[in-house]
């Protein structure tokens, strides 16, 4: 058996999920509680009534891989050649991470806290990682400065999530600029930024930064599934310069040949109807608003959420947070996951998801709060 595979070890946040009983409240696992809207699924159905559904190019879509362009738009990344259909974001990082990098030579730079699956797919392809965490002392903000200085002789590539899974904090514009130039000045051969931007349309702030608008090494990785709660719909995109793309695709075409083609229906629908990648932001906006006033009442020390659907929430100093995620559940009924899942530097944080109804969050809220008060200081 491949060591690699032997080594890597099995999720911690699907382990927590895996404890949640009946009755649990799930302030855990990140995914929409809305359901889907099914004008995209009747659309793709009449699609299926039309043309069936066969193999797409490897590709994906050419007519969604320009709708995807298109909407975006950003510079010298607006046709379909700048475009690969994936099966989720999940591939699309796997697929970007091992089309760019060469195991023998090059090393990849993740800014945490993280979301783990980037260390264990450079660590499957047997890539050499180095990460950069940072402060929990400016509530996990991204920092141009603390990113540029952590790069190596060797860094190829930056991956970083923003809107970030676990922190919710958002990159913003003058950070991006910053590490950009930064990245110019460096010289030799180019360093790449992979973004994340699976949140993108759960951003709660106006100064929010994209890699792709401003340097142009950039691939973006992207998905349906948490805009339009469809993370079962497997369908996600890599968005990158054409001649990476190209790359990439052959990669994809050995993984899984093309992406489910009645997603892609779905997807095409999405893209066509006017404001239809947005149709859920308006009620995350609210709930994040309920969201931080039971944070508030609670009086847990937290990191307000500028994108995304987390919050992060400090346990008492030297608290264990796998224990604390533990405890939790067999003794106050409430699904978190630990924030040592997402690096060493989130030890003592929790990271909860508030997807859930309103009364459900602020009751795991304030059961965390009275657990916490046990807890020796």
């Amino acid at each position: 058996m491949n060591p690699r595979v032997h080594d890597i070890s099995a999720s911690l946040i699907r382990a927590m999920h895996a404890k949640k009983r009946p009755a649990s409240i799930d302030l855990g696992l990140g995914e929409p509680s809305l359901s889907p809207n099914l004008a995209h699924f009747e659309a793709a159905m009449r699609q299926v009534a039309e043309r069936g559904v066969k193999y797409t190019p490897n590709a994906g879509d050419p007519a969604l891989r320009e709708a995807i362009a298109r909407h975006y738009g950003y510079p010298a990344m607006d046709r379909m050649e700048n475009v690969c259909i994936t099966v989720g974001s999940q591939e699309a990082m796997f697929v970007a991470i091992k089309t760019l990098l060469d195991p023998a030579r090059d090393e990849l730079l993740i800014v945490e806290p993280a979301f783990p699956s980037y260390a264990k797919m450079a660590a499957l392809e047997g890539i050499a990682v180095r990460s950069v965490a940072m402060s929990d002392a400016d509530g996990f903000a991204f920092e141009a400065a603390r990113i540029a200085a952590a790069l190596g002789e060797r860094t190829r590539a930056i991956v970083l999530c923003s809107p970030c899974n676990p922190t919710a904090r958002v990159i913003s514009a003058d950070a991006v600029d910053r590490l950009a130039q930064a990245l110019e000045r460096r010289g030799g051969e180019p360093v790449w930024v992979i973004h994340d931007e699976i949140y993108r349309e759960q951003t709660f702030v106006d100064d929010a930064g994209y890699f792709a608008k401003r340097y142009p090494h950039t691939i973006v990785t992207n998905s349906l599934s948490k805009s339009n709660a469809l993370t079962g719909l497997r369908l996600g995109w890599i968005l990158a310069p054409s001649d990476f793309v190209a790359a990439a695709i052959k990669v994809h075409a050995w993984v899984n040949s093309c992406t489910d083609t009645f997603a892609q229906y779905v997807a095409r629908h999405v893209f066509d109807a006017p404001g239809a990648l947005r149709e859920h932001a308006d009620w995350y906006r609210e709930q994040r608003g309920k969201l931080l006033a039971a944070l508030k009442e609670s009086g847990l020390p937290f990191v307000a959420p500028e994108g995304a659907f987390y919050a992060c929430v400090r346990l008492p100093e030297n608290s264990s947070s796998i224990e604390a995620a533990d405890e939790l559940i067999e003794r106050c009924d409430v699904v978190t996951i630990p924030g040592v899942a997402f690096g060493a530097s989130m030890e003592g944080w929790l990271r909860l998801t508030w997807v859930g109804s309103p009364d459900q969050v602020r009751d795991g809220i304030q059961r965390i709060a009275e657990y916490c008060a046990t807890l020796p200081v």
